[in-house]
């Protein structure tokens, strides 16, 4: 079934079940499949995210909070007007040649997993703790954020309620995925589109996201 939704050869996906290395065109395609963007699924495999999935702006990255503070206070017509702007956009080069490493390298378990996530949306350890405080209602500090990357701190129930909200993924679904215990926990409620919006920001330049931020802004008035 995964094998033809993904249109590759059943022999790739049953080798990568069984441990085998993947290829870039099997994870490629195998995110649509399981409903993921193709830079999670390389994540969810330990590869490196190519050039053509990955951030280009770390420095954009700082103004989430900023976008997601005036998000939250607009109605969903205006998130989803918010989000064809950022459509809209032409992808930029990066504004300086880009170093690419895995974040949190050695790093193993559900913790640090999740924090790839995160990072995938552009997201540095300051800007996770605003982000997840505006949207969850709850503040760790960023050292914190940073222990549980390094897999010094457990994945509670509460916690992986807060990483669904801000990722956009069902907490069951991020549990099966990451490996996290699979407690009963209430769901963290966040305003629809947000989890979307970030994702949906992850590869502007600075410029761009204080245009968004902007508009955000107007928006609201």
């Amino acid at each position: 079934m995964l094998s033809r939704q993904a249109g590759v050869p059943e022999e790739w996906v049953r080798g990568v079940v069984n441990g085998g290395p993947a290829s870039y065109t099997l994870l490629r395609r195998l995110g649509p499949a399981l409903g993921l963007h193709a830079a999670e699924v390389f994540t969810l495999a330990g590869e490196e995210v190519p050039d053509a999935c990955a951030t280009v702006d770390p420095r954009a990255g700082r103004l989430v909070p900023d976008l997601v503070r005036q998000a939250m206070k607009l109605s969903p017509d205006g998130i989803r007007a918010l989000r064809g702007f950022v459509a809209s956009l032409p992808q930029e080069k990066p504004p300086t040649p880009a170093s690419v490493t895995v974040p949190y390298a050695g790093a193993t378990g559900p913790g640090a997993l999740l924090m790839r996530l995160v990072h995938n949306r552009n997201l540095g350890l300051g800007s996770v703790a605003k982000t997840f405080a505006l949207l969850t209602g709850r503040y760790w500090s960023a050292a914190t954020y940073g222990v549980l990357a390094r897999g010094g701190k457990d994945v509670t129930a509460d916690l992986l309620a807060d990483f669904a909200a801000v990722l956009g993924v069902a907490a069951p679904d991020l549990a099966a995925l990451t490996g996290a215990l699979a407690c009963e926990a209430p769901a963290t409620a966040a305003a629809a589109g947000l989890g979307e919006l970030i994702w949906d920001v992850r590869r502007l330049t600075t410029d761009q996201m204080r245009r968004t931020v902007d508009l955000a802004g107007s928006l609201r008035r």
